[in-house]
Formats: structure tokens, sequence, C-alpha cells
């Protein structure tokens, strides 16, 4: 787990830098540290983001996991990655694997990256002063920049070059025939990025909605590791249906389960800081996001990291029961691919800023890159059955039905916001005086984003309260159809 910041141009002052980590302390529990070099500064909070040997360019940070190719003992990601850079240049962004957000200084040259999936946010400003300030989260950049870029999944900046996108042609899927050889594929290789999770030392959990996907990275990991614990979440008013199924689970496999249980108290509470967390005003990340935070506020009293079953829906056709009337199999694949697509402004914005916000990191075994590109090998009617009922995610269904209790193997894909309980009460927070009058007077925000409901209204005015006009630009949509 990492954060990282910079400030790149002629006026170098590391007390801005310092400034800047300390907005994003949150995402490591170290103390933070700014290097300064000849051509800016950078800062970083983690213990896996600074690769340096000896004092010499290039200097590389990363906030991630890479999948490596060596077998080194003590050497970091970071490291790595400054041994592939010395020997391929830029072009060592497309030839890394895994989940990560970096930033190399190269004499008087700074590249930034994010990974093609890009659950590890990165955003940038140039100012007209030529200085370039870049950090892991845009909360940083606020007392130094009134706009910001974010840095889209699968591309790089260069302080040179501008702006580039990549791709990484590193992972070849594994080839197959048969169904039954799909399923064995996929089988196998989520099983190998679960050890690969667990081979970083420092997993002590696996967040369990009581879903297919969370359930399945559980019934691997415990195979490896008998102590691990499951962490839940629900509202505690109104238990959400998720939590039966989680404890079916743990109970299952005899796993030591915690389970935080929601107030109203908690939800009022924890809305402002969420807008914060994920600068963004878009009301179904925000309300997604307060399972996530609390899922981790629980986990992080007893372990700085855990596995997580997010990334399936969006590769294994998790949506498709609520878009059955969908028939078309090229329309079902672009509707797949989009949903991919946006992911890192939907799914995995929630479960990164939410884990990130209480200092757990967290590993997602279904975005392992080889099992990323086995699932585009996968067609539509194997990730969707259909009968009488479509089956979303049919292949992870039988691949793993042996290690699951056939009620979690059968049940079908539920919102995680809506099986922990929380959706609606979200709706009883807002204030009185936000209604339908209110948005209809401010019917969409300052940069043109329509808002969706009065809740929605509610926060794009606590947004307004944290971030300028300039970061609207941050708030994503979930919405495959465009």
């Amino acid at each position: 787990m990492a954060g990282i910041t910079g400030c790149i141009g002629k006026q170098i002052n590391p007390k801005r830098v310092k400034q800047m980590i300390q907005d994003i302390q949150h995402r490591g529990l170290d103390n933070p540290i700014v290097k300064t070099f000849p051509s800016g500064c950078v800062g970083f909070v983690g213990a896996n983001s600074l690769g340096i040997n000896g004092e010499s360019d290039p200097f590389v940070f990363i906030d991630g996991t890479l999948v490596r190719d060596d077998n080194k003992q003590g050497v970091s990601d970071a490291d790595y990655l400054r041994e592939k850079y010395i020997q391929h240049g830029v072009e060592a962004i497309s030839k890394i694997n895994g989940s990560f957000a970096c930033a190399i200084v190269d004499g008087d040259e700074c590249i930034i990256a994010r990974d093609e999936i890009g659950p590890r946010p990165l955003v940038y400003n140039e100012s007209p002063q030529n200085e370039f300030f870049f950090a892991s989260e845009a909360k940083a950049l606020k007392p130094f920049a009134d706009n910001v870029e974010e840095l889209l999944p699968g591309h790089y900046f260069s302080t040179k070059e501008g702006c580039r996108q990549f791709t990484n042609g590193s992972v070849t899927p594994p080839e197959w025939e048969t169904p039954e050889e799909a399923v064995s594929l996929v089988r196998e290789l989520l099983i190998q990025a679960v050890e690969q999770g667990l081979s970083k030392g420092n997993i002590g959990g696996v967040s369990l909605s009581g879903g297919l996907d969370s359930s399945i990275i559980l019934a691997i990991a415990h195979k490896y590791d008998k102590d691990l614990k499951a962490f839940s979440t629900t509202y505690d008013d109104d238990p959400g249906e998720d939590l039966q199924y989680a404890k079916l689970m743990a109970e299952y496999l005899g796993v030591e389960h915690h389970i935080y249980r929601i107030t109203r108290e908690d939800i009022k509470k924890i809305i402002p800081k969420a807008v914060w967390h994920l600068e963004s005003f878009d009301e179904d990340c925000i309300v997604g996001f307060i399972a996530n935070y609390y899922t981790s506020l629980l986990a992080s009293k007893h372990t700085d990291g855990v596995l997580v079953g997010e990334g399936a829906d969006e590769l294994f056709g998790g949506y498709f029961r609520e878009l059955q009337d969908i028939s078309d199999p090229e329309e079902k694949r672009r509707i797949g691919q989009k949903l991919l697509d946006i992911s890192y402004n939907t799914a995995l914005r929630r479960l990164d800023r939410g884990w990130m916000s209480n200092s757990v990191e967290y590993y997602a075994p279904f975005l392992d890159p080889a099992v990323v590109a086995m699932s585009h090998t996968v067609p539509m009617e194997l990730k969707v059955h259909q009968g009488e009922v479509s089956v979303e995610k049919w292949i992870l269904r039988e691949a793993f039905r042996d290690m699951l209790p056939q009620e979690i193997a059968n049940r079908p894909k539920l919102r995680f916001s809506r099986g922990v309980g929380v959706d609606d009460q979200v709706d009883q927070i807002v204030p009185d005086n936000i209604g339908e009058k209110e948005l209809k007077e401010t019917p969409e925000s300052r940069g043109g984003l329509s808002l969706q409901s009065p809740k929605e209204l509610y926060f794009y005015k606590l947004f307004q309260k944290h971030f300028p006009e300039g970061y609207e630009c941050l708030t994503g949509r979930w919405d495959p159809f465009k």
C-alpha cells in the first residue's frame, strides 16, 4: 500500500510536497518521506514505494502490486520496475503486469503511469508556470491546482512526451477448445492469483460479502491459510440479505468471522468523509463506499492486508441478470467491455478509496493479468447461461461449485450496498431543505453534470465544500449503454 505525490519544475519546494503527502497519509502506515531531486520533489508513504539503488537516476515510486517474472528475495516491486526501466526505457511500462500506479523521475523528465484496469488512482496538473504536479488522490493537489486531469488506465504521461496510451502484450492467454477446458483454466488461473496475493505476506483476511465472488476467494485462500479471518458488514436495524450467506460461508469453512453492524448514525457521519475520500458526488459510488469503508475499518483492527472479490462482475458477466432483455451477443460483448472500461471509476474506485481510507492494503485476484487475459477469451454464452432465467457468471459457478455451499453457488448477484442493507437508509439522512424543488432549481453541477436525485444534490453541495469546480471531472457514472 502506498501513496505518491510529486512536484517537478524549476521552483523546487519540499514544503509543498510535505503538505501534499500529509493529505493522503491514510494510504500508508509508514511515516511520509520526501525525496528532493535537481528537477523537483517526490513524497511517498508506504513500505513498497521507493526504488533507489544508490543516489542516481532513475528513481521509481509505486503504489500497488506487480506480478513479477523473477524470484529475487528482498527486492521491492519499485526496484524491479527500476531494473526494467533501465533496460527498456519508457517501454518498460508495457512490459510489467499488476495493479499499479507509478512515477519515474529520470533527470529532468517525470513519467507517471497506470495499469490497464486502473484500481490505483493517479491525477496530475500542468501549471502555466511549467510545474508538473501529480498525486495518488486529487485532494493532495488542491492547495496548488484549481483543476486536475485523471490519468486514464492503460496510459502514461511524460513531461517530455505528453500523454500516451500503451498496450501490455506480455500476457498470453492459454488456448482452449471445449467449455470444460475453459472452466478448468479459469479455476487454475484464479487459484494461482490467490496464491500470488497470499505470497505478499501481509494478508490476514478476506472481505466476505456473502456473494459468489468473495466466497470463491475465501474458499481458495482458506486452503492455503487456515488462520485467515472473514470480514463482513451489514445494516444493524435491518440486516441485508448478504449477511445470512456470509455467515453460511464462514461456518462452512470454519473461519473466524467478524461482522460490523452499521448504524444510522454511522451512515450520517460517514457521508461527508465519503465525498472527500471518493472525490466524487455520484450517488451510486457514495452509497457503495459506505459498506467498503466500514468493512475496512473492521478489518484494520486485525490486519493491514486483505483479499477482495472485486472484478469478477466486470470480467465474467455479473450484471447480465439485470440486463437480460439484451439478446444480441455482440451487444452483450460491447456492454461487458464497457463495464470493464469504466470500472476504475465505479466499483474499483469505491474499493480503493474505501480500503485505503483505513490504511488497509487490498489484493484483488480477479484483476490478476492472467485472469483478465483469460476472461477476454471466454465468449458471452459461457459467462451468461441462457435458459428460462439468465445465469450470470456461469463459468465461475461451474469452476468452483465443489468448493461452495450450494446456496451460494446458485445465488444470483445482488448489488453490494443493497445486500448490506444501506441503500434505502442513505435517503433518510438527506436534509429536509433539499428535495425535488431544490433539484429543479439546480438540475446539474456547475460543470454541466446532470444531478440525478435530491440525494445527489446533497452530495454535490458537500463536494463543493471540499473541491473546486475543476475537480468535477473526477465524478464518473455507471452507464454501460453510452
